[in-house]
This record gives C-alpha cells, sequence and structure tokens, in this order.
C-alpha cells in the first residue's frame, strides 16, 4: 500500500487547464484515467488526509505509485481522450458497462458488392449498418421475413452466393421472390445496393414514403385492371405494415431518442436504454456494473454516453438523449454528442408528458435488471455455498453458518423505535422466522443500547425455549467439585404460553406464516443460529456480544457489517475484516444486512402511522367513528374538546351525558403533548388536527 504523499506532485506542477490524468500502480499499469476543467484543483483533492476520501477514492490513492497527466485545448477533446484512454487501457478503478448478454442486432453489410441482410452479434464493424438490438434473434427473423417482399435484398453466405453463381441457379428464396437474386445476375449490384438502402430507409423509421407508394401504386395496377399486380402490391403494404406493428408506438411525434434509466445501490449499477426511432421502440438493451469508483447517478449517466456513443458516427446518435440525471459538465458532452452526429443532439431529463412515463418504463426495467441480477447470484447453490464457506473463512468460524440471523434497529428522530431479526438459511431468506420487535428498556435513541437489549431478549427466550422443551437441563447447586462446571446462567421461570406484546411479533405480510408446536402453540426462538449479524460497527457487536455473555451462550459468532465502509467488525478487534469486493461472502452479507434493514424501516413506518392515526377518543368505549367527528366537527380540535366542559360537550347531537363523561374523564387522563415548534422562526405550532392531542 502507497503513501500518496510520495508520489504527490509539487505545488504550481500541475497546470490550471482543461485536461486528463492518469494514475498508475508500481507496476506502471494505468488503474484510474479521470478528467477535469482545471487539472490542478481536481487532481489536488485526491491528495487530501485519507480520512476525508470515499472509501474507495482512498483504496486507489494508496494502489497507486504515480499520477500524470496531458493537457488538451477544452473540455470536449478532454471527454474524447478520456473515453479513448479508458478503452486502451482498461483501468479497474473506473466504471466499465458490459452487456449482461450479447444481444443480436439486424445488420446491412453496405461494405460489401452485394450487401446482406442478417443478424449480427459482438462488436460492431466498419461500414456495417446496425438495427437493435433486439431481445431474441428470432425476432430479427420474423421481421425480415416480411420485409423481403418488399425490399428482396439478398440474405445468403458468402458460401451460399458463390455457389449459386457458378451453377447459375439461385437459391429458393430467389424462386419465390424474396431474394432479388443478384448471384445470377437478375439484377446489377447498383440495383441491389439500393434495394439494400431502401431497407435501411425504412428501417430507420421512414416508413411512410414507401407504404404510401405502394398503396399508390396498387391503385394505379386496378385502374389498369391488373388484379394479380395490385394483390401483391396490397400484400407488400401490408407486410410492411405488420412488420412496423411488432414494435409499438410510443411517441406519436416520430421522435428519435435513446432513454436511459440507472437503478443502483452502494456496490452495483444497472443501466438501460431503449431505443426509439420514428416513435417506436427499435431496441433495448442492459448493462450491469460494480461501483469501483466513488461514482453518483450523473457520473454513471455520463460514462455510460460514453461507451454508447464512443464509436458512434450519424445517425447512430440520435437527435435526443433523455436520461435521470445531468452530467456534471452538461454543455461539454453535449457538444461532443453533436460532433460525432453532425447536428444538434438535446441531452435533458424530460419533465412531462409521454417522455416522461416512458421514462418511467425504462427505470422499471432498469430497477428488474439488478433485481434479477442479484437473484441470479443468490439462488445458485455453488455461489451460496462458495458465499457461506467464505463468510467462515474470514471470520474464523470452524463450520460454515447455515443459519444466520441478523438484527437492526429503525427510528425517527428516537420515536418509535423498533427492531428487525431476518433469518437466513442456507444463504436463502426464511421469511417465516422474521420477528420483529418493540424497544422498551428505554425512551430515546441509543442504538446500541437497543441492540443489546434486542439481543439479550432474544436469546433470552431462546434458552426458555430450550428448557421448555427438555434441551437445557437445569444444572444443581450442589454439583460435585469434581463434576463439570455449568456452562451457562440458570434461567428464570418460563412465561406463560403465547408471545409478549411486541418481545418478537411474527411479521404479518401475507406470505410469512408462524409455524407451531405439536400443541398448537407458537414456536418463536427455538432455534439457534451459527452467526449473528448486525447492522453497525464496533459499537453495536461490542453491545450484541455483551448480551451473550450476559446469557453465558459462547457458541455464538457475532461480527457486525457497517454500511458506509462495507467492513466487517469482530467483537474486541479493533481492526476490520475487509473482504474482496468480488467476494461472494460479502455480498451474502450484505442482502444479510439490506434485508435486515428493509423489515425494520417497513415496521418502523407502520408503527409511526398507526400513532399518528391514534386520538385519545379511541379509548372510549362505545363511542364510534360516526360521533367522533361529530364531536371534531363541533369543537375544530381535540384540544378545544379538552378544554369544553361536559355540558358544552353534550350539546353535541347524538352525545349523552354519559357518554359527555366518558370523553372528558378520557381526556383529562391523557397528557397533551409537547407542542409543535417551527425550527426556522422559534414559532410555537397550535394542534388544530382532530387525529390526536
Amino acid at each position: 500500500m502507497a503513501d500518496p504523499s510520495s508520489y504527490r506532485p509539487k505545488p504550481g506542477q500541475i497546470p490550471d487547464s482543461p485536461g486528463v490524468y492518469k494514475f498508475r500502480d508500481e507496476h506502471r499499469r494505468v488503474i484510474y484515467v479521470g478528467k477535469a476543467k482545471n487539472l490542478r484543483q481536481r487532481v489536488a483533492n485526491y491528495f487530501q488526509d485519507l480520512a476525508n476520501l470515499h472509501p474507495r477514492t482512498r483504496t486507489m490513492v494508496t494502489t497507486a505509485a504515480s499520477v500524470e497527466w496531458t493537457v488538451v485545448s477544452t473540455e470536449v477533446e478532454a471527454l474524447q481522450l478520456e473515453y479513448s484512454w479508458i478503452k486502451e487501457f482498461d483501468p479497474r478503478f473506473n466504471v466499465k458497462y458490459r452487456d449482461d448478454k450479447s444481444y443480436p442486432y439486424l445488420a446491412v453489410t453496405l461494405n460489401e458488392e452485394f450487401p446482406r441482410v442478417q443478424v449480427m452479434r459482438g462488436a460492431k464493424k466498419k461500414g456495417v449498418r446496425y438495427f437493435g438490438p433486439y431481445g431474441h434473434a428470432w425476432a430479427i427473423r420474423e421481421t425480415v421475413d416480411l420485409m423481403l417482399r418488399v425490399f428482396p435484398v439478398r440474405t445468403c453466405s458468402a458460401g451460399v452466393f458463390k455457389n449459386a453463381a457458378r451453377t447459375g441457379r439461385p437459391c429458393l428464396l430467389g424462386y419465390i421472390g424474396k431474394c432479388s437474386a443478384p448471384c445470377v445476375g437478375r439484377v446489377t449490384p447498383e440495383e441491389h445496393r439500393d434495394l439494400a438502402e431502401d431497407f435501411c430507409d425504412f428501417m430507420a423509421g421512414r416508413t411512410g414514403t414507401y407504404i404510401r407508394r405502394l398503396e399508390k401504386d396498387m391503385m394505379q395496377a386496378a385502374e389498369e385492371m391488373e388484379y394479380e399486380r395490385a394483390a401483391r402490391l396490397r400484400d407488400d403494404a401490408g407486410a410492411l405494415k405488420r412488420a412496423m406493428e411488432k414494435s409499438a408506438v410510443v411517441l406519436a411525434d416520430a421522435t428519435d431518442a435513446d432513454l436511459i434509466a440507472v437503478a443502483e445501490d452502494e456496490l452495483e449499477a444497472a443501466l438501460q436504454i431503449f431505443h426509439v426511432r420514428g416513435g417506436r421502440v427499435r431496441g433495448q438493451r442492459g448493462w450491469v456494473t460494480d461501483k469501483v469508483e466513488a461514482v453518483d447517478t450523473s457520473g454513471l449517466v455520463e460514462h455510460a454516453l460514453q461507451q454508447l456513443y464512443g464509436e458512434e458516427r450519424g445517425d447512430a446518435v440520435p437527435k435526443e438523449v433523455l436520461v435521470p440525471a445531468l452530467p456534471e459538465d452538461t454543455e461539454a458532452v453535449s457538444q461532443w454528442l453533436a460532433e460525432r452526429r453532425g447536428s444538434q443532439v438535446s441531452l435533458r431529463i424530460p419533465q412531462r408528458g409521454d417522455k416522461k412515463d416512458l421514462m418511467a418504463t425504462v427505470q422499471r426495467n432498469a430497477q428488474q435488471a439488478l433485481g434479477l441480477h442479484k437473484t441470479k447470484r443468490a439462488s445458485d447453490l455453488t455461489t451460496r455455498s462458495r458465499a457461506l464457506e467464505e463468510i467462515a473463512e474470514a471470520l474464523g468460524l470452524d463450520t460454515a453458518p447455515l443459519r444466520i440471523e441478523c438484527y437492526d434497529i429503525s427510528h425517527l428522530q428516537g420515536d418509535d423505535v423498533v427492531a428487525s431479526m431476518v433469518v437466513f438459511e442456507d444463504g436463502l431468506a426464511r421469511k417465516s422466522e422474521y420477528r420483529r420487535f418493540q424497544i422498551k428498556g428505554f425512551e430515546g435513541q441509543d442504538d446500541v443500547r437497543s441492540m443489546h437489549e434486542v439481543i439479550g431478549r432474544r436469546f433470552k427466550r431462546y434458552l426458555q425455549e430450550k428448557e421448555r422443551t427438555g434441551e437445557w437441563e437445569e444444572q444443581p447447586t450442589d454439583t460435585p467439585a469434581d463434576g463439570p462446571a455449568p456452562t451457562g446462567p440458570v434461567p428464570g421461570p418460563v412465561p406463560a404460553a403465547g408471545p409478549a406484546v411486541g418481545d418478537g411479533e411474527p411479521t404479518a405480510v401475507a406470505e410469512d406464516t408462524e409455524p407451531r408446536e405439536d400443541d398448537g402453540r407458537p414456536k418463536r426462538f427455538a432455534y439457534p443460529p451459527q452467526l449473528v449479524v448486525v447492522d453497525g460497527g464496533q459499537p453495536q457487536v461490542a453491545a450484541a456480544q455483551r448480551a451473550l455473555d450476559e446469557l453465558g451462550i459462547d457458541d455464538i459468532a457475532v461480527c457486525g457489517l457497517a454500511k458506509r465502509l462495507e467492513e466487517v467488525w469482530l467483537p474486541d478487534d479493533d481492526d476490520p475484516v475487509v473482504l474482496p469486493r468480488s467476494s461472494e461472502g460479502l455480498y451474502l452479507l450484505q442482502r444479510v444486512r439490506d434485508e435486515a434493514h428493509r423489515f425494520a424501516i417497513t415496521y418502523q413506518r407502520a408503527k409511526r402511522a398507526k400513532r399518528i392515526r391514534t386520538s385519545p377518543l379511541d379509548d372510549v368505549s362505545g363511542l364510534g367513528e360516526t360521533r367522533k367527528q361529530a364531536l371534531i366537527k363541533h369543537f375544530g380540535s381535540v384540544k378545544k374538546l379538552r378544554q369544553a366542559t361536559i355540558d358544552e360537550i353534550c350539546e353535541v347531537p347524538g352525545i349523552g351525558r354519559r357518554t359527555a363523561e366518558s370523553v372528558a374523564a378520557a381526556l383529562a387522563s391523557t397528557a397533551p403533548a409537547a407542542p409543535a415548534v417551527n425550527t426556522a422562526t422559534g414559532e410555537i405550532i397550535e394542534e388544530d388536527d382532530g387525529g390526536s392531542s
């Protein structure tokens, strides 16, 4: 690990002009490439105190051994040079999008004497016109089969073409009219190229001209009583219309645009692109990448634009590019795109209308792609086994942790403090074992104390379950001196049947069911985990370990996963365990932690919403919703109702004296909440609503 100060440039050595910089490691390999409007300001940011750097940036500068830069004239040149260097050096710390599969394209080989229409994958070739990408190759073949009626372009391979030319007989497509048979001279090279150009124009979205021309020729043939020719032209127009129908109209104004959406988490990002030509979705593709550098959504978009259009020219760059966030230097990127297209390119965020709705669809596809990518990794048995083995090795466990429990604390500024427990068995979520807790030992915000309480309650219940089922024998107090010492404290009396309120209730979602013992009692905490994971760093881990120690439990491992740095903390260790970013073990721990966070925050929000909806009037026996509303409407608020006398309450229609006395007693026993304060003005906000007091 290098010290960045050892290769830091001297003050004033870096120019303050636009440029591109490269970080190299000790073997002179380029590990990161970046661009800047002002090289001096940007490069100097990498040499500040390491504690102030993003963890990924810190890793990069400590891996590097030198930095160098190249000055350019404009920011557009810097953008182009950055793309060229990333492509040339493939730096390990730059974001690189890679297709999650090899998408097929419809390609027209205009670089040949007799252009050929075919399905092509892989890198694009010079002189070949591409359309797509398509989701499936069969979709291309269906489209081509329809269009060959009107544009009978060659589709055969070079070998078939040469053999037909040698024998003087065309292939079957030539006999049935789906190839103009240039191999036997039925059309000249120029005529065949014109057919190929027309095919490309139609695929590029200029469809109306050809359909109108066919319909005009059809009508003329019918007037001249050439009915067979008219029928053939009618069928040709129908074939083109069916080919158009395979891609639905999404934008009514015949827009040519690419829509880009990004779905991301702390470690990965999924990118989805819809290619819209002539108002129709002509292609779709998706990428997934690791976020190996400190980059936000705008940075991901900029990297995507570079890789999408870095090798493109002309119409391959659309008139309009719609993105979820604009790059940092929008003007330079727009100018770079315009140079590649040869005309103005609009780069913007859609704000309203059909384009915004379509962007929402692209965003949903990106979210699904990211979820599918994670699910594929999680569902593979070999991958799960490797993840558990990596966790066991990293944490020094004797065996793989087949059951992992993870705990998270959630609250809103110290209110509605709750905790979650999620369970993963064999690397997969076991939702029927999920539990949730209310913090009951104290009030206020203290994540460490909350974690200690939750772990203590959970494993105290586990010991009680063991005693109830006879799996744990209480040690006698007069154990002989040479007998075995007790391994844990004698648990207290077993509580009465039925779960305590807030003490590990099962999740209430429909797919989660609570397993039961033979006698019908809920089975709550009967199974111990091999590993307890807490969401947090060293303090939370220490609290969890302390809770286990107090219960005499010493055969359950504990670790914590700190979200900001993705470091694994162990009890009594001053330094964290850093798992490789590509580690399946780290990925599994992150999934467990994120699931615990999701479950906790869902419960906390539901609890808060329920609290907001409650009213002191809910406790008044016999007072229904209609009379509650009548009281609030009459007095204006619960605060004013609390100040009213019993006689005044009786004036409300439908409220008798006994009910009025019950209402007054209920409100009197409920202390009013502290007044809300506007933090900007210091003004006390009066209570006006009728939902709480």
